[in-house]
């Protein structure tokens, strides 16, 4: 193992760069020689491969984003797409690859792979969607994004006693929706694992009025409804005025937060080190505060899951 490239791919997430800077600079301490592919899986078809030296890297561990950029790409899942990609890799002698993303950047991973490009994955994505680890890069960061957002929301619905709606990201998991939720205070958490009916909802909501409660906030994630159709069905039902913020993609950006830093870095840094042991096929884990490996397989066979006591826990504190 003499040198390694890294992309990122996918949708971007805050500590993309903490994991880049991570890579890079563990390889150069082991004396290995250190490659960015620029935007991801087209990037590596294009041949938009650049050599990476350690002053590359240097100020970017609090920038959002990622220096390397993204893009999604139809053509790697073609044979003559991956066919493309690989010559380029070993054009440029690259002996393995580290991959920061999602579940569809870790399946282009396991191509690498099976072509005999050793590839390690590193879960970067603010959804935390990927079974296996308990957090993925950027997760924190979003979290706090909404609740910054919630708790400035929550400043006008006091004042103007009214109900808002919030829709967050979250196509196909809901941890964003609960864990802002938990932590922001809503009185009504809508999440794609466990989506409550609306009468449950609004009968929560006139509890709420009936002891006094002057607001209410309603956390929805965009794969359940969006927000205006839920805040309709509201109107409808109560007679409330209602409002509705779609965050939208704020929650994407912005300096990540001490925790993603840190699991960046130890994600990072722990690819480079199983690429040198000759590991490959895995992805980088973190449970119970330890990082382990995952074979890609495994996590993309499995079906992620939230932590839904937390959703039961909302209920109760919103009570």
């Amino acid at each position: 193992m003499k040198r390694i490239a890294v992309l990122t791919s996918g949708g971007d997430a805050p500590g993309m760069n903490a994991a880049i800077r991570a890579v890079v600079r563990s390889g150069h301490y082991h004396g290995l020689e250190v490659y960015g592919v620029y935007r991801g899986y087209s990037g590596l078809i294009e041949g938009n491969i650049h050599r990476l030296d350690l002053g590359s890297v240097g100020d970017i561990i609090h920038r959002g984003g990622t220096i390397l950029q993204s893009a999604r790409c139809e053509e790697f899942k073609t044979e003559e797409g991956r066919k493309r990609a690989i010559g380029h890799l070993r054009a440029h002698g690259i002996d393995g690859v580290v991959v920061i993303g999602g579940d569809g950047s870790f399946r282009g991973a396991l191509k690498l792979c099976e072509a005999g490009i050793p590839a390690i994955g590193v879960p970067g994505t603010i959804d935390n969607d990927i079974p296996g680890t308990d957090f993925t890069i950027g997760f924190d960061t979003a979290v706090n994004t909404v609740i910054d957002c919630i708790d400035k929301i929550r400043d006008t619905a006091t004042s103007h006693d009214r109900t808002f709606v919030i829709e967050v990201m979250g196509r196909d998991a809901g941890d964003i929706a609960l864990w802002a939720g938990l932590a922001g205070g809503a009185e009504s958490i809508i999440i794609p694992e466990e989506p409550d009916s609306l009468d449950e909802v609004v009968e929560r909501l006139k509890r709420g009025v009936q002891r006094g409660k002057k607001h209410s906030i309603i956390i929805v994630a965009e794969g359940v409804a969006s927000g205006a159709e839920v805040a309709a069905r509201v109107r409808k039902a109560t007679g409330w005025e209602t409002r509705v913020t779609v965050l939208g993609h704020v929650q994407r950006g912005g300096t990540p937060t001490a925790f993603d830093r840190v699991l960046a870095g130890r994600m990072g840094s722990k690819a480079v080190e199983w690429l040198l042991q000759g590991k490959h096929s895995l992805m980088t884990a973190i449970r119970n505060g330890e990082i382990i490996g995952v074979e890609l397989k495994t996590a993309l066979s499995q079906k992620h899951s939230p932590a839904m006591e937390l959703h039961g826990l909302a209920k109760i504190l919103s009570i």
